[in-house]
């Protein structure tokens, strides 16, 4: 191996998460973070085991979110000999805060860095590369705010040649130090060179030589940069995103480690504030007592029991996202006086659905699964999980969580004396759709012009199968559909035998993990279908073709389960 090269490449390490990511900003919430399956740890730990191996120091800039939520990471960043540098608390670009908001993330994110490193933070980069000429503003509120550099921009032909290499900058009577992302001229426009996904989705053959060059040309620092989940190719798939996202995130993960190793052996790397001679500062940091969570215990026999039917085919991706979420919802319940009891119906998955259920749940005394021999669809899982449940009580939901777990709070009370249902009603117009395809939509809302005809029940949605409902209402209700069908089929003959249904407006949002199993056009004939048998049932006497309770052929049933 050849020996290292002399001058000083600076490692800038981004430490985030798959969902921190600006590709899938519009997709997923700052307030659902905590739902996600974090890997961001064990991506770290890799990284900080391949610096020893080269024994490589670096510049890690870390969301405060991150250091709020695991301080110990952040700590053994620091005791491995790293620096610790600011990323901003969430993901969020700078051009789309204000200079308030700026300087309220900026003093948020060093509390939580500083609290957990001791060490005061010098050193900031945005989510989000910033322009020369538009964003200068940014160096102000850093500089005002005692930061010693920052490593933000992306230069283009338009700059002043020296706005490529490092170089300090004098704003409002404050000076700091600019680290832009390396680029070369390639003589119509300037191609970044820094890392991250320019290595990744660009040839490496004309990186290596890029980089080769910078090292022989010019005596500027060359700053190299990667996120650590780059280093992480089995990550979870977010299969909502767009095409170019997709690629834009996934393609060529596999590749990025053996260039690291291939730099690292190079290159001599060094962190921005040890090439600047700044030394660590200690801070001195305090706790909070107002921010110590405090845990409320509950008497489970004080609560009103309820059921949450989960009905699952092919999951395995996005049941860690639910038992994230459902933690949570479980704990709110309690706030509120009531407990729950989780009831997985397996539609004879052919994945690991069942494996993972069992590594997530498995041992609860609170959870039931329930398999089905064949495949029957989603409404046969929910009538099995109905069926299956203990208590009068019972929430049907999604497994993909398209409709947020947590509004459960909000509608298990709407369930008083009379009412048989809450229906989850996106279309209401208090509700809302995220990122759901406008063709989709249109067919959807359609339908639901066409229920609210046939039917008694005057609501804006009816066919979302995220609902809270009786079980001695719909114990003997036997919809002739068990697919997607049989969900406003459900409605439909609660309403024609009389049940009160009423509507939550709330927010349907497009599933971020695995595949959706409906089949359009399948869905649509079926559709014409069901209305024509409901109008049927309404307006010629037909409502007496209701079938009372039986359990279906190719159902496994435990003892136990009423029927």
């Amino acid at each position: 191996m050849s020996a290292k090269s002399e001058k000083n490449s600076l490692l800038t390490i981004l430490v985030e998460d798959y969902f921190h990511v600006g590709a899938f900003e519009t997709l997923i919430q700052q307030r659902n973070w905590d739902n996600f399956e974090p890997r961001y740890e064990q991506n770290t730990r890799k990284t900080l085991d391949l610096l020893d191996r080269y024994d490589t120091k670096a510049t890690f800039f870390v969301l405060g979110w991150i250091a709020e939520t695991s301080p110990d990471l952040v700590r053994e960043i620091v005791a491995r000999g790293h620096e610790v540098a600011s990323r901003g608390f969430y993901h969020r670009s700078a051009k789309n805060l204000t200079p308030d908001e700026f300087r309220e993330d900026l003093r948020r994110s060093n509390a939580a860095i500083e609290k957990a490193t001791g060490q005061k933070v010098v050193g900031y980069r945005a989510a989000e590369k910033l322009v020369f000429g538009q964003s200068e503003w940014v160096l102000k509120t850093l500089a005002d705010e005692g930061f010693a550099y920052d490593a933000s921009f992306l230069p283009d032909t338009s700059d002043d040649r020296s706005r490529r290499f490092a170089h300090e900058v004098e704003v409002g009577g404050e000076k700091i130090w600019e680290f832009p992302y390396s680029t070369t001229d390639l003589g119509f426009g300037l191609l970044p060179i820094s890392g991250g996904n320019y290595y990744r989705q660009l040839p490496y053959t004309l990186m290596r030589q890029a980089v080769k060059k910078w090292h022989k040309k010019f005596a500027d620092p060359f700053v190299f940069y990667f996120h650590v989940w780059e280093l992480d190719p089995e990550q979870p798939r977010i299969s909502a995103a767009s095409g170019m996202n997709r690629i834009r995130h996934y393609r060529k993960l596999d590749k990025m480690e053996w260039i690291l190793h291939e730099n690292l052996a190079l290159y001599k790397c060094t962190g921005i504030a040890d090439h600047l001679g700044i030394e660590p500062q200690a801070v001195e940091t305090s706790i909070d007592p107002s921010a110590i969570e405090v845990r409320t215990s509950f008497d489970k026999a004080t609560l009103t029991p309820v059921s949450i039917v989960v009905p699952c085919y092919n999951e395995q991706e996005s049941l860690p996202y639910l038992a994230k979420t459902l933690a949570s919802v479980e704990n709110e319940l309690n706030g509120i006086g009531y407990t729950s009891n989780l009831v997985f119906v397996d539609d004879k998955s052919t994945d690991n659905t069942l494996g993972v259920i069992d590594e997530l749940f498995g041992g609860r005394d609170d959870v039931q699964v329930v398999r089905h021999e064949v495949n029957k669809g989603v409404a046969g899982g929910i009538i099995t999980g109905i069926r299956a449940a203990r208590t009068e009580i019972v929430c049907t939901i999604d497994c993909d969580c398209t409709f947020d777990p947590h509004e459960l709070v909000n509608m298990i009370p709407m369930l008083t004396d009379g009412v048989d249902m809450v229906q989850a009603s996106p279309y209401h117009k208090d509700g809302a759709v995220q990122n759901v395809p406008g063709w989709r939509l249109a067919l959807s809302k359609g339908a639901s012009v066409l229920y609210r005809r046939v039917l008694r029940t005057k609501i804006a949605s009816y066919t979302a199968c995220f609902r809270v409902l009786r079980r001695s209402a719909m114990i003997d209700i036997e919809p002739q559909e068990t697919g997607f069908h049989g969900v406003p089929e459900m409605l439909g003959l609660l309403d024609l035998k009389g049940g009160k249904i009423v509507e939550y407006p709330t927010v349907l949002a497009v599933r971020l993990f695995g595949a959706s199993k409906m089949k359009t056009a399948k869905t649509i004939v079926g559709t014409v279908k069901l209305l024509s048998r409901l109008t049927k049932m309404r307006f010629f006497g037909k409502s007496t073709s209701i079938q009372t309770s039986l359990t279906p052929a190719g159902l496994t049933v435990p003892k136990d389960v009423p029927e």
